[in-house]
């Protein structure tokens, strides 16, 4: 590029955290490869995420601790070297029609920031949509559609919350919202959506202890009937079949652990 050349779009990282993703990292990697840059921060994988992510032209850096999934994400964020910054998980997709559209948005930061109106895009961060498929199923109700997450950003206007579990950006800059939406595959199996839910509830009940949270066993079940109603009822997950029906009641069974392992670390302090 000549000296006083303009660019013809913003530059865009994209960031990611994996562990034993080798099902995922692949078609994950390939939905991203417009991006200048991939940079991937492993923890210590033993089958062949990395190997793979490297094949892909990814940054792969390898961590031996586990701080949590907010803490993690921020040390992924803070490799990242391009202007703009999408965040996207192992068990997603960017689709075609996303992809141009985050394209555009690099296109339209150049050239506001080369106009007049030197500002640059009209948001420095925007929420993407997420359509979830479980068995098999796009999930269209449940509280699984549209999923907003807020995911791509302009590098230095946001982190990521620093919690273990249920980690999100948060920024103080404008915030839009793209038309476009991820394909998001959470679970490989039946068998990894019971064991995802006992590691969130895990550390969600640790969260809730640290913060002097107390339960009771009434109250566990309690949480469990509401989820339920919640989500089968209020959000309709009885128009999503048999999966919806599957969904509320894994649902309240999360809930139930979370309450319960609450109720267990309270008594551990209490001897």
């Amino acid at each position: 590029m000549s000296a006083g050349a303009t660019r013809e779009r913003a530059t865009l990282s994209v960031i990611l955290i994996t562990k034993n993703e080798a099902h995922n990292i692949d078609e994950c990697l390939e939905s991203v490869a417009f991006a200048d840059e991939i940079v991937v921060v492993d923890s210590g994988s033993t089958d062949a995420t990395r190997e793979l992510a490297a094949a892909r032209g990814a940054r792969v850096v390898r961590t031996d601790d586990w701080p949590g999934f907010g803490p993690q994400k921020n040390r992924a964020l803070d490799l990242a070297g391009c202007d703009w910054v999408l965040s996207i998980d192992a068990d997603e997709r960017v689709t075609p029609e996303l992809a141009a559209e985050i394209r555009t948005v690099l296109e339209a930061d150049v050239a506001a920031r080369t106009s007049s109106s030197v500002g640059g895009a009209s948001h420095s961060a925007y929420r993407i949509a997420r359509l979830s498929n479980f068995g098999g199923r796009w999930i269209r109700h449940s509280g699984w559609w549209p999923d907003h997450v807020l995911r791509l950003f302009r590098r230095g206007t946001a982190r990521f919350k620093d919690v273990p579990v249920h980690e999100s950006v948060i920024t103080d800059e404008p915030v839009g919202t793209l038309n476009g939406h991820f394909l998001h595959y959470p679970y490989a199996s039946l068998e990894h959506y019971i064991a995802k839910i006992n590691h969130y509830s895990s550390e969600a009940a640790a969260m809730m202890h640290a913060r002097g949270k107390r339960t009771t066993v009434l109250g566990a079940w309690g949480h469990a009937v509401w989820t339920f109603v919640r989500i089968y009822l209020l959000r309709k997950g009885f128009l999503d079949g048999r999966e919806g029906f599957i969904l509320a009641m894994m649902g309240a069974a999360g809930s139930f652990f979370r309450y319960t392992k609450l109720l267990f670390l309270n008594r551990r302090q209490q001897k």
